[in-house]
């Protein structure tokens, strides 16, 4: 069994415009391809929500701040349809740049408040690049809902922002961040890491953890970050980018845990730049 694959927008269409009149509720995983468990725990998610699910997958180049990067990052098509279809995904939508960036393309989303610091202040253009062609995606698959995972939080918020202050009448669905044993976050970054690096690599998963049980019990906020980078940096890592405590809802940054927050990270281990956050919730 294999999952089709469709290229263009109007047979994506057509295929959807079928399902409707069936009526099938239908929902979206946006992906870049070189699948992993995280990636298919969402489309395991989505399958229990709704009768039809699409994949897709573009390679965005919009969303990177390196014509280097862009061309390095792997396109794995097949070993990603192969691992899609037992799940029983329903369709692999993958369309060429032109399909999403036509000739003459001059349109971008830019969703401030969200985007802003974190990832935003080290990546200038990246969340516009990912909030239009989300906006693309969600546009083309007219899906019901769109599933994303918790390990880029700034990026679910600013999707969430953009659907909301677009209009578009989708359900965005957050998922839990997969890992593994160790704790490790899943990424498609973890298979840069070095055997070396990838023992060093759970511990900032494990200090984000420590931190917000720190907070829960009501330590300062500035002093638990400050002990966080230190471990970190104890642990290994090289520069921390970032360590902060944001509000949950809005990612407004929080003084004093008053209110669902998280801690969002970034640091780079080697040549390789990890991300996580965690919860960290009232005692």
């Amino acid at each position: 069994m294999s999952v089709p694959i469709v290229r263009s927008v109007a047979q994506l269409r057509e295929i959807v415009a079928a399902w409707r009149r069936e009526g099938a509720r239908i929902a979206v995983v946006p992906t870049m391809g070189v699948l992993h468990e995280g990636h298919l725990s969402l489309v395991r998610a989505a399958l229990e929500k709704a009768d039809r699910v699409i994949v897709t997958l573009f390679v965005n180049p919009k969303q990177f701040n390196s014509q280097a990067d862009l061309a390095a990052y792997p396109r794995t098509e097949d070993e990603d349809a192969a691992k899609l279809a037992p799940l029983g995904a329903h369709l692999l939508y993958a369309p060429d740049g032109i399909e999403i960036y036509p000739e003459g393309f001059a349109t971008t989303i830019t969703v401030n408040g969200v985007s802003e610091g974190l990832c935003g202040a080290f990546r200038p253009g990246h969340f516009e690049g990912v909030a239009t062609v989300v906006a693309k995606l969600f546009l083309q698959t007219g899906a019901d809902l769109a599933f994303f995972g918790e390990k880029d939080f700034q990026q679910l918020q600013v999707v969430r922002r953009m659907a909301r202050d677009l209009d578009i009448p989708i359900n965005i669905v957050p998922c839990p961040t997969v890992r593994e044993p160790d704790g490790l976050a899943l990424s498609s970054r973890n298979v840069r890491l070095s055997p070396s690096e990838r023992q060093v690599a759970p511990r900032l998963a494990a200090i984000l953890f420590e931190a917000a049980a720190r907070l829960t019990g009501g330590a300062p906020v500035e002093a638990a970050l400050d002990e966080a980078r230190s471990a970190i940096a104890a642990a290994g890592y090289g520069r921390i980018e970032y360590l902060e405590l944001r509000a949950e809802e809005d990612l407004a940054p929080m003084q004093a845990l008053d209110r669902p927050g998280r801690l969002l990270a970034a640091a780079w281990l080697g040549d390789t730049r990890l991300i996580d956050n965690v919860e960290s919730r009232l005692g």
